[in-house]
Formats: structure tokens, C-alpha cells, sequence
């Protein structure tokens, strides 16, 4: 009995592959060639990649794509022993993170595209796809992963509050946005309304946009630290003490945290994706949405992506990449952005809905958090989240900047 039990819990742990092992999935000489798909897209625009997928297998009767969706946080401790073992699902979302690619790179584990790029929805056309992403999924001159998805952020803002503040639009500029956040707090040290709820962790980071603004940044191209430079300083200050002396917002808010401020219309204004929108409208809040404002560096803003990738072991090669090829086609993307309330993961592509089409006008000059660096993770979980909790609670900028450089460092290997 305690040999069974032994036994059990040793394949449920192995669960994802019992479920669609390379090896496993395939056809019989009758059916259709049998592809599995592992994601962790279980929120609301989790029914737009379903039928994404649904859409495929109608137009490729040759083809049957199988999706299982788990939380992220599985497929992290699954996913990599399993597909270095040659094992896992054909086609595989591993995460949220575009760094998580390193981690199957590192272990042959994951296919290169190269001989599926072209023009056309039949080939993976990398030019349609915006720089930054295609360079974030390129490693050693080899494309391992195309966009799952790709957006952009936006400034959400609460119009009854901006028209009961006397603010006839919401900000343009770096200026004009200080000025709104002061003037839409209101209550004073405790605040009964926020004028924006940030986040600093546990979230797609809205940080590294108020540093990018006005031309500072986190880590430079060679690897080392710019997260304590002058210009990067000078950015953090000013928020920090927006927070800490203003009291524009909450510190230490997760994600979820500033996302319930917002929903309960206790903040005016929020820096987030489209994947927000639909829970905003649902609590009642009066939206607008609107470019995040411009700095002194130009426009910018941060994008958000996830990679979606196939096993280098999948039984059937051709087919994983003709389904990649036309997950990223224009016709693939078009439907998908209707659906989800994404843009599309294209830059040729016209997007008719005015929501989305904030965020798609964002995306040529959107930025990935941290990306390209293989210690990412780390860096957030170890350097910048903490800098950015220590500073808006009271913490002096330029010595938090200096400690999380030299941690930044330490991960990437910078000896500078």
C-alpha cells in the first residue's frame, strides 16, 4: 500500500506529463496530427486564446491542438525538467516572463524558428512584430519564441474624478501629470481619494516608466547598473516623494492592491494593460483611457509579453511551427485582438476600437521591464521591488539606488 501511495504521488507531481508528452502526442492513421498546448491564461481573456485555438483546428483539419491551461506557478516547477527530459506538451506558454526563455535555452530544450520565418500568416513574419519583443526572444542569433500575446501600458483615469477636480483631460506631459496627482489627492496624510494608485511588486512594473520618461533607466546594454545614475535619482526622487511627502498614492501595494483602489474609486488614475479594462467597466468606474504622458525622453511605456514556444523533442516539428506561424499571422491576430481587448501582437494592422487602440499606438515606443537579462526574476525580486518599497516609505534615494546597483551587478556579472 505505501509503495502505491509512493507511486501515485510521484506521477501527480510528474502530472503535466502524463498529460502530453512529446512523445505522445501525435495521430493515428486515420486522424489528425495531435499537437498539445500548455498556457497559464486563466483570467478573463483566458476565452479569447480558446478560441484562438478553436479557430485553428477549423482551418487545419490536418491538425488537432489540444489546450491545457494550469497555473503559472506549476508550469514554472514542471515545465523545464520536463522538456530537458524530452518530455512536456509540444507547444508550451511557460510564463509571463519573456526571461523565462532562457531556462529551456540553457537546456536544448527549446526549437529555434529561423526555418519557419518568412512573409505571409503561413511563415513567422519577425519584421511585423515590434523590435523590442523580437529582440527579447532572440538569443545567439536564434528567434526561440513568438508573442502569446503582446501589450502595451496606458494611463486608466476616472473621468467623474478629473471633472469634479476641474481637470478638463487627463495629462499629456510628465508635468501635467505631477500636477494631476497632487490635485486628485484629496484628505490630506490619509487620504479619502488618491490621485494614482501605484504599484511596486507582485505587478507588471509601472516604475521603470516614470524613470524612462525623463531618461532614466534600470540596467544598461552591457549589463551593468544605471538604476543609480543622476537621471535615474532624479526620477525616483520625485515619485518617492510624490508618495511619501504627497501622499499621492498608497506604498507597497501589490498589483491586486492598486487595482482594487482603483475599482473601488479610491484612486483617479492607474497605470495598466488592456487585460484591466473589462473589471473596471464591470465595477462601474467612469473610464478613460489615455497615452501614458510624455517626459522629457520622448514617448514610452512598458510592453508586456509572453513567449510561446515549442519543444525542440515535439514529435511533429512542421506542425508546431505552422501553428506559430499562424498564431502571429494577420488573420490570427486581428480576431484575437477583437476578443481579448488586446492589440494585436503586429504593427501592420489597423485597430478599430478606440480602447485598444491606445494601446496599440503605444507599442512602437514600448519597452520590456529587464529585458534580454537572464537574471530578470531576480533582479525584480532583489533589487527593484525592494528599492522602489524602501524609497517610498522614507528610505534616502541615492543610497537605496547605490545598495540595489551593486546587487544588480552582482546578479549580472557587470565588474563595474
Amino acid at each position: 500500500m505505501k509503495m502505491r501511495v509512493k507511486a501515485a504521488a510521484a506521477l501527480a507531481a510528474l502530472g503535466l506529463l502524463a498529460s502530453s508528452s512529446c512523445g505522445g502526442s501525435g495521430s493515428d492513421s486515420s486522424g489528425p496530427v495531435k499537437l498539445s498546448l500548455l498556457t497559464g491564461f486563466t483570467g478573463p481573456d483566458a476565452p479569447a486564446y480558446r478560441a484562438l485555438v478553436d479557430a485553428f483546428n477549423a482551418s487545419h483539419p490536418g491538425i488537432r491542438v489540444s489546450m491545457d491551461v494550469q497555473p503559472w506557478d506549476a508550469i514554472g516547477q514542471k515545465l523545464p525538467a520536463a522538456w530537458a527530459t524530452g518530455q512536456g506538451p509540444d507547444l508550451a506558454t511557460p510564463s509571463f516572463d519573456p526571461g523565462a526563455i532562457f531556462n529551456y535555452i540553457k537546456t536544448n530544450s527549446v526549437l529555434p524558428l529561423e526555418s519557419a520565418a518568412g512573409d505571409g500568416d503561413a511563415k513567422i513574419n519577425a519584421s511585423a512584430i515590434p523590435p523590442a519583443v523580437t529582440k527579447a526572444f532572440t538569443v545567439d542569433g536564434h528567434l526561440y519564441a513568438v508573442p502569446a500575446n503582446l501589450a502595451s501600458v496606458a494611463l486608466y483615469y476616472n473621468k467623474a474624478m478629473f471633472k469634479a477636480a476641474g481637470i478638463a483631460r487627463p495629462p499629456k506631459t510628465a508635468e501635467e501629470f505631477i500636477a494631476d496627482a497632487r490635485k486628485l489627492t484629496t484628505g490630506g496624510p490619509k487620504p479619502t481619494q488618491y490621485g494614482i494608485s501605484l504599484a511596486d511588486h507582485q505587478t507588471i512594473q509601472m516604475w521603470p516608466i516614470l524613470q524612462w520618461m525623463n531618461g532614466g533607466d534600470i540596467v544598461g546594454a552591457d549589463g551593468c547598473a544605471t538604476v543609480n545614475s543622476r537621471a535615474s535619482v532624479q526620477s525616483l526622487r520625485t515619485w518617492a516623494d510624490l508618495v511619501r511627502n504627497d501622499h499621492v498614492s498608497p506604498p507597497g501595494q501589490t498589483g491586486a492592491d492598486a487595482d482594487t483602489l482603483f475599482s473601488a474609486k479610491k484612486a483617479a488614475m492607474e497605470l495598466n494593460g488592456p487585460w484591466a479594462a473589462e473589471g473596471f467597466r464591470k465595477a462601474g468606474v467612469d473610464l478613460g483611457i489615455a497615452p501614458v504622458p510624455v517626459g522629457s525622453a520622448g514617448p514610452v511605456t512598458v510592453a508586456s509579453t509572453a513567449p510561446l514556444m515549442a519543444a525542440r523533442n515535439t514529435g511533429h516539428k512542421a506542425e508546431a511551427l505552422q501553428f506559430l506561424s499562424w498564431w502571429t499571422g494577420r488573420t490570427a491576430q486581428a480576431e484575437f485582438s477583437k476578443k481579448s481587448g488586446f492589440p494585436p501582437a503586429r504593427t501592420d494592422l489597423t485597430v478599430a476600437d478606440p480602447a485598444v487602440a491606445v494601446f496599440a499606438k503605444g507599442l512602437p515606443t514600448a519597452r520590456l521591464y529587464l529585458a534580454g537579462l537572464e537574471a530578470s526574476t531576480k533582479i525584480d525580486t532583489d533589487a527593484y521591488a525592494p528599492l522602489i518599497g524602501q524609497i517610498t516609505r522614507g528610505a534616502e534615494v541615492q543610497r537605496s539606488a547605490d545598495t540595489a546597483a551593486k546587487t544588480i551587478n552582482g546578479l549580472t556579472g557587470c565588474k563595474n
